[in-house]
Parts: C-alpha cells; structure tokens; sequence
C-alpha cells in the first residue's frame, strides 16, 4: 500500500476523516435593478433560519459611494461599524458610533462610471431576541488596477427579531443593473 493510502485509511480508522456537515444555503429573495432606484428592501424575511446572508454586486450614483443598511426600518442612532480597507498600497481603518445605519460598502463611481462593488454580508443570529444583531461584510471593487477590498463589521443594538433590511446608496440611487441576492442559513 502507498504511504498516502495509508495515512489516509489510518486517519479515517481513527475518526479523523469524518466528513463535515456543512449549513444549508437558501434562497430567499432576489432583485435586479432594470432601472435605478432609491433602495432595495427585504421585507417579511421568515424567522426560520439560523443566520441570513445577502450577496449584491451594486453601483451608487452622485458623489456618494457606500451603500448602507438598515433594519426593520430603524433610522435611529443605533448602529455602530467597524471598517478595514486596503487599495495595494496602503491600508486604512475606521470606526462609526451613534449612526442611523451600517456603511457596508462601496465603490468610487468619481473615478470609473462603470464600477460595481461587490460584497457578502453575513447577518447573525438575526431572529435571536436575546441579543443585539452583528453583521460581517467584505467587499470591493476593481477599476482596471486600482480599487479596494475591505472587511466591515456592523452592529444593530436592538434584541428584535429582523425582519427586514433595507439597501440604500450613501447620497444617491442604486443603479441600473445592481442585483441583491438574500439567502437564509440552516444550522450553525
């Protein structure tokens, strides 16, 4: 027998080649935009999954870049976020307390009309009524050699279930051909 074969029917002897169970994934909603619009907004999201996760490639009009987000319609100070971003030649963080939502991110529609941002937000424990709400997204763009990859937390400090976020551009519309994917997680 080969040395790999070995190793690898020794490990499964001694349990270690156990295969995982990964989280199921599925499909809540989705929106492309055939025109520009003011926001995009999940509403009535089931209370039946563990975590959400919502997977966009977005543009912003105006001078604007960031998209932010809300839940169930609070546009009270209770959200703070957290941002690391880095453009290949340097890096750079920040921090926002007390704002009425979370910057989650970006593109720089000054420079390159025809950038999208793309982005993952991993929303957790989003129907746990025990606890605050916290968001991990990360996101970036490219516009032929230059752009940015960031890695944003959020923090909604409400214990109500979410039942539905809203998307919308930082000081402008979201653009033609923007599209929003929601997915809610099973277990884990």
């Amino acid at each position: 027998m080969s040395p790999i074969l070995d190793s690898i029917g020794s490990v499964k002897a001694y349990g270690w080649g156990k295969v995982l169970s990964l989280p199921a994934f599925e499909s809540i909603a989705t929106y492309s935009l055939s025109s520009a619009q003011s926001n995009v907004e999940f509403a009535s999201i089931p209370q039946t999954y563990k975590h959400l996760q919502v997977r966009a490639i977005a543009q912003t009009a105006g001078s604007g870049q960031f998209v932010k987000m809300q839940m169930n319609s609070d546009t009270t100070t209770n959200y703070n976020s957290h941002i690391i971003y880095g453009d290949g030649s340097s890096a750079t963080g920040s921090s926002y307390g007390n704002r009425a939502d979370i910057p989650i991110w970006g593109n720089n529609t000054g420079t390159a009309s025809n950038t999208f941002a793309v982005c993952v937000v991993d929303i957790l424990d989003y129907a746990d009524t025990n606890k605050y709400k916290t968001t991990r997204c990360l996101d970036g763009y490219d516009s032929n050699g230059s752009g940015v990859i960031a890695l944003t937390s959020g923090l909604w400090r409400s214990t109500s279930a979410i039942t539905s976020i809203k998307f919308t551009g930082f000081s402008g519309n979201l653009n033609q051909y923007s599209h929003f994917a929601l997915y809610g997680i099973k277990g884990a």
